[in-house]
């Protein structure tokens, strides 16, 4: 099976072949997006500033029993 090659693959082949600057514009793009250094100050914020969820949203927990006076 060593032959075997995808339509995908050879579809994404054939486009890079045909147009050698697309993977350049792509880690160009990458990097805009996904390649970038974190404020840990921010993200700090970010995450205290999140509203907690129940654990499970369909169904409301038991109310916990009272205990006798």
């Amino acid at each position: 099976m060593s032959g075997y090659e995808s339509e995908t693959t050879a579809f994404l082949r054939d486009l890079l072949r045909k147009n050698p600057a697309l993977e350049v514009e792509q880690r160009q793009n990458r990097s805009t997006w996904w390649d970038r250094k974190l404020d840990p100050d921010l993200q700090k914020r970010f995450n205290d500033a999140e509203a907690h969820k129940p654990a499970y949203a369909y169904f409301p927990l038991p109310a916990a029993p009272k205990a006798p006076d």
